[in-house]
Parts: structure tokens; sequence; C-alpha cells
């Protein structure tokens, strides 16, 4: 739960991050999605205020995940770099990068699908979302549609492979 005095619904918030996943696989990146949702404080309903994909290979450009996309549009909406009231969606354990980033912008809660243990960077390899030393750290929640995601990247990565198999037999 957030700072509100809303719950959020979880599994509705991660479905739209899986619906960006998704879109990232239908232009060949790796199907990762976010989705960021914004708490007010008076009680107001929460309302999505940015949704991305990653788009590393269509941008050529290494930080183009969909955290760090969605971390630009939501300062954006808020007009304020700091993102507090807000939750993060993402539909893969985010890497050292975006976990610094999410940091950076004071997000107090991080909900993520399928855990990635060789590059985590909120639990799995590196606490970086909860490390003592930090000036800030989030409330984690993993395992939300980790079916779904897992099932997404696997099919992804099977896809790949055997593309790259019929591509080496036709050479």
């Amino acid at each position: 739960m957030s700072d509100s005095t809303q719950p959020l619904d979880d599994e509705k918030y991660m479905q739209m991050a899986l619906r960006e996943a998704h879109r990232a696989a239908e232009a060949g990146e790796v199907p990762t999605g976010c989705v960021i949702v914004h708490v007010p404080r008076d009680g107001e309903r929460p309302s999505v205020i940015a949704r991305a994909h990653n788009q590393v290979e269509t941008l050529k450009d290494p930080t183009a995940h969909a955290e760090m996309i969605a971390i630009t549009q939501a300062a954006s909406a808020l007009g304020d770099w700091r993102l507090t009231n807000t939750t993060l969606y993402v539909t893969k354990e985010p890497c050292a990068m975006c976990a610094g980033a999410i940091v950076l912008a004071r997000i107090p809660r991080l909900v993520f699908g399928v855990s990635d243990p060789k590059r985590g960077g909120a639990v799995s390899v590196f606490n970086i979302v909860q490390h003592p030393d930090l000036i800030h750290r989030c409330e984690v929640t993993a395992g939300v549609q980790a079916g779904a995601s897992l099932e997404l990247l696997q099919a992804f990565f099977q896809q790949r492979r055997q593309s790259h198999v019929v591509g080496k037999q036709a050479s």
C-alpha cells in the first residue's frame, strides 16, 4: 500500500504494464512494460501518469528501458522530478540503472512481475531500492503477474533463438 488511504489494484496496473510489454515484443524489443500510477494524498482516485515499454533497439539508446521512459513521462506529467505518491509497475525486475533512477526519483513503491536473477537491481543481484546508505528507499512488491511476465519473456527469447538458428541455416 502507498501513502494514500486507498490500496492500489496491483493486478489491474500490472495488466497495463503487460500490454506495454506486448508492444515491446511486437517491435522486436525485450518485452518489458511499465506503468506509473499517481496516488494523490487527498484521497482522489489514482491515475496512470506514464506508460512505456522498452525501446532500446528502436531508439538505438541503451538507456531506453521502459522504466526510464516512464519516469521521464511521469516527471513531465507532474511537473516535478520527485515522484512522491507514485507506484511504479514493471513486468520484470528493474536493472541497476533503472533501480537507481527509481531511488533518485523518490518513487515510494515498486511492483514488479518476474525477478531477474542475472541482472536484477531491486532484489535479486543488487538491492539498490532498499539500500540503507542511499537517500531514499522504496517498498517492493514482487511476483505480481509473474507467470504472465515470465511466459512473455520466454516466448520472446525462444522465438529469437529460433530465428537466429534459421538465419544461420540459410547462410
